[in-house]
């Protein structure tokens, strides 16, 4: 590979944003100023994407049953396997559960080899457990999954909303692209969510609902609108149906603001408000994620959103519509393919015959599904019960983000034969029985597509370490291997890309928007310099938003009204289990933290798995900040530290996603989380599980500083955090102190040359190694809680790799520094590395705004995703400073 900048494509959230990546002895990014997805910014994610391509965990070679193997022996191990399992059990009996991850190309070959030539719909994604309640939605009212608007009309609306989206952590450049419409034309944000996020800091009004109460929030929305007189009546009676049923329906079930803020936990005149501005503001957009999608009601909750922009002939103009974003880089990709079990190929569905039969034309496959398969939560059902007997995961680690994923752990280990395709090792890929090492981020080649339906390359600017191949080549190599060769032919992604857009516009005569017929013969030249682009790409013309002539893609070309009635969370809480636990996004880590997890400073501001509760429950539970709590609910249990904060409602918790056992001992999210779904779209519920809280009796704590990657086993409790250098290891224990030394002394890597230190009651122990340049290669601490020394010079050594002074060997075991040196603190910014003791200082220095901050620091001038808590510290500071 050159060392010139390459265009690619960011592999996180579904904005899409551009990249230009430099190779070199280290890869630089820097945002692509020329993509219309992000204007040459990056969140602290995106600015990081350097920082994670190291080989430090990759998957380099094919294994079969624990063992290094050619790629030969590998793939004839999965085609045959696979082979023997569908003559003696049939084709329902297999399975892929994919990754949004994935790029389109690959999508489409392993949608093709499943659906067409396998003759099953036993392929999922983990998009199921995000986007399918907007997909579902979207087929209810429009006929077809269609996004109408576009990133512009974040710029052109005079009201957005807000809902189930903390954008600001989750998607900060569409943030920030908010906050600059908000400052150049006045935009009014209103935020629906039931936590005080870092979004709902910077918004007109907050409406912090009860747990699942967005349905009677939008029904009343929508009753508000018939009595306001506020309706569309020549657009509801030209291009919709069922507006009847469905506003009786909504006036029943919201009669008045009254009834909608009690059943809402909200004050009426908020909700009034909230009623008005909607009513009188003609450019709305409502931006909705998964606060919404991830309910066992979600797609009723899309519907009753949509239903009042229907109603007010609001959508597919600019600055108007609902607006699904979407969590990963490819999801939209994944349902254009038809990833989706209940999906077909191309925007077609197994529900028609006619689609049916036109894909197996297509595709030559006479042995095509003609049923939708197994989603997600029913497919590891089917493979803890045995009806499906080999699985090939590809991209994803369901045994940490899968609902009750203790039931998941317990099927994939009993399954008969498991294959995973990925980029490193992770807690999923301890059950595979062959694992095939895929391309990553700056080695794969192929198209995404964003939550605007733009169509984006991601390039390759780096060499496939190892014996690493692309997912699409795997995925043909097998189909080959099972007797589908010809099929599969593919010399490359480009060919792939033609193939998919030639299906999506063959016998498409208007009636599926999705349509890349322009694209099908595009030449390999042209698909290596592709310009982002806004599909459908019918022809030449260049489409922006979709729907706004007032036509639909239904039998009759209208839309639909859905009636929806307000339900509860699919379990509520009981004196058992008190607490309703919401989960989510950390601002700076994705996923299950296989690729941000190893970059120190998306590691910083966050460090440790944190339960984020209100002081009131707090209080009651005898907990106090920084406590160690056992959480448990009917599927499982989990441990973090708790963090009060009254940004948290009383009655909910919040515990992020992300962390694996990679990364702490036991503080997974998806243990927790229940499997109830949504009966449309197959979505768990994973914003309310009744929770039950206990205090852990902890006696000592331990820090473990260490170049080495360790995974400790026998502790009540570790987590880790990368750092420059290494890696910290937060230990505690229930047992005495003099019993957690002797546990984490088995830690180190030369108990027998070390320096050391114990105090004359054996509660208290220090040691530290150095390597033969005299370096700090480690150091442990254990003490009684609450009393172990701070950290911060230590962590210094261990990133400099300096030879130590004299003063610093004799200086080791107090861990402070023989010479004053200022700390940086806790991570605020993760763009600029800048620390809460830094701005604590600057702040009292008399920066005291948002943008003396930035003048001095640079702190919330990038992604401005640290903006809200900047400006808590702003807030602190001149509270200390009055008194």
């Amino acid at each position: 590979m050159g060392s010139t900048e390459v265009n690619t494509t960011c592999p996180y959230c579904g904005v899409g944003c551009g990249v230009l990546a430099k190779p070199g002895n280290e890869v630089s990014v820097r945002g692509d100023p020329d993509h219309p997805a992000n204007r040459g910014r990056l969140c602290s994610k995106g600015s990081a994407l350097g920082e994670t391509l190291g080989l430090d965990g990759r998957l380099l070679h094919p294994e079969v049953a624990g063992r290094r193997a050619d790629w030969d022996t590998a793939l004839d191990t999965v085609a045959g396997r696979f082979q023997e399992t569908i003559a003696e059990h049939g084709p329902d009996a297999v399975a892929f559960y994919i990754s949004g991850q994935l790029l389109t190309e690959d999508y489409y070959v392993a949608n093709k080899l499943m659906k067409g030539f396998i003759g099953s719909a036993n392929i999922d994604t983990n998009s199921r457990l995000c986007m399918a309640s907007s997909v579902a939605g979207h087929r209810r009212a429009f006929g077809e999954d269609v996004v109408p608007g576009v990133y512009e009309d974040f710029d052109e609306a005079d009201l957005v909303v807000l809902t189930g989206s903390n954008a600001a952590w989750c998607h900060p450049i569409l943030y920030q692209r908010l906050l600059a419409a908000r400052k150049a034309r006045g935009t009014r944000i209103v935020v629906i969510d039931p936590r005080r996020t870092a979004t709902a800091e910077e918004c007109d009004l907050h409406l912090a609902l009860d747990p699942g109460a967005d349905v009677l929030l939008f029904n009343g929305l929508l009753a508000h609108l018939a009595r306001a007189g506020a309706l569309d009546r020549h657009y509801i009676a030209a291009s919709t149906t069922g507006f009847d049923q469905a506003s009786a329906l909504a006036a029943a079930d919201a009669p008045s603001v009254e009834h909608v803020a009690r059943g809402c936990g909200l004050a009426p005149a908020d909700v009034r408000f909230f009623f008005e501005l909607f009513s009188v503001t003609e450019r709305v957009v409502t931006v909705y994620s998964q606060g919404v999608n991830q309910s066992a009601h979600g797609t009723d909750k899309v519907n009753a959103i949509i239903n009042c922009h229907l109603a007010t002939g609001r959508i597919g103009r600019p600055g108007m519509g609902p607006f699904s974003v979407t969590g990963q880089p490819n999801a939209m990709g994944g349902r254009e393919v038809g990833g989706l079990a209940n999906q077909l190929a191309a925007h077609m569905n197994f529900d028609s015959g006619v689609d049916v039969d036109r894909v197996a034309r297509f595709w030559n496959a006479p042995e095509i599904a003609t049923k939708a398969g197994l989603k997600a939560v029913d497919m590891f059902r089917a493979v803890g019960d045995g009806r499906i007997r080999a699985l090939w995961i590809m991209g994803t680690n369901p045994a940490v983000s899968m609902p009750d994923a203790g039931r998941v752990r317990t099927a994939l280990k009993d399954c008969d034969f498991v294959v995973v395709s990925d980029v490193a090792r992770t807690d999923t890929t301890r059950f595979a029985e062959v694992l095939l090492p895929a391309a990553a981020w700056g080695e794969k080649d192929g198209m995404v597509t964003n939550s605007e339906r733009r169509l984006s390359r991601q390039r390759p600017f780096l060499a496939m370490p190892g014996e690493v191949r692309p997912d699409w080549r795997i995925i043909c190599d097998v189909a080959a291997r099972m007797g589908f060769g010809a099929a599969f032919d593919f010399a490359g992604p480009a060919a792939i890309f033609r193939e998919h857009a030639a299906l999506s516009a063959f016998e498409n005569k208007g009636e599926r928007l999705f349509d890349l017929g322009a694209l099908a013969g595009m030449p390999d030249a042209d698909y290596e310099t592709f310009e982002p682009r806004l599909w459908p790409a019918r022809d030449e013309r260049r489409a922006v938003r979709l729907l706004g002539d007032g036509r639909f893609p239904t039998a009759d070309g209208r839309a639909r009204f859905i009636a929806v009635r307000q339900e509860g969370v699919a379990l509520a809480v009981s004196a058992a289990h008190p607490l309703a636990l919401n989960t989510g996004r950390s601002r700076d880590q994705w996923h299950t933290m296989t690729r941000t997890g190893a970059v120190p400073r998306l590691m910083a501001n966050t460090p440790e798995p944190m339960l984020d509760l209100n002081p009131l429950d707090a209080a009651a539970g005898g907990l106090a900040d920084g406590d160690l709590a056992h959480l448990s609910t009917r599927y499982g249990s989990a441990r973090a530290r708790v963090r009060i904060t009254d940004a948290q409602q009383p009655g909910q918790a919040f515990l992020p996603m992300h962390w694996s056992g990679h990364f702490a001992a036991n503080a997974g999210a998806g243990a927790l989380a229940t499997p109830i779904t949504d009966p449309h779209s197959g979505q768990p519920e994973l914003k309310s599980v009744p929770l039950r809280i206990t205090r852990e009796e902890i006696a000592w704590a331990g820090v473990l500083i260490t170049r080495r990657n360790l995974r400790p086993t026998g502790f009540v409790h570790w987590s880790r955090s990368a750092v420059a250098g290494g890696w910290v290891y937060e230990l505690c224990g229930t047992e005495t102190p003099d019993q957690g030394i002797l546990l984490a002394r088995g830690l180190l890597a030369t108990p027998d040359h070390l320096v050391e230190y114990r105090d004359r009651k054996g509660l208290t122990y220090r040691a530290a190694a150095v390597d033969e340049t005299g370096a700090l290669a480690e150091a442990l601490m254990a003490a009684p809680k609450g009393q172990l020394p701070a950290r911060d010079w230590l962590l210094s050594l261990l990133g400099s790799r300096e030879q130590l002074t004299p003063a610093d060997r004799q200086a080791l075991l107090s861990g402070r520094s023989p010479a004053a040196t200022p700390a940086a603190g806790r991570i605020v910014c993760s763009c600029f590395n800048v620390g809460v003791n830094q701005l604590a200082v600057a702040v009292s220095a008399g920066c005291r705004s948002l943008e003396a901050i930035g003048r001095e620091l640079g702190a919330g001038t990038n992604c401005g995703s640290c903006r809200s808590e900047i400006r808590t510290i702003i807030g602190a500071g001149q509270a200390a400073a009055a008194e």
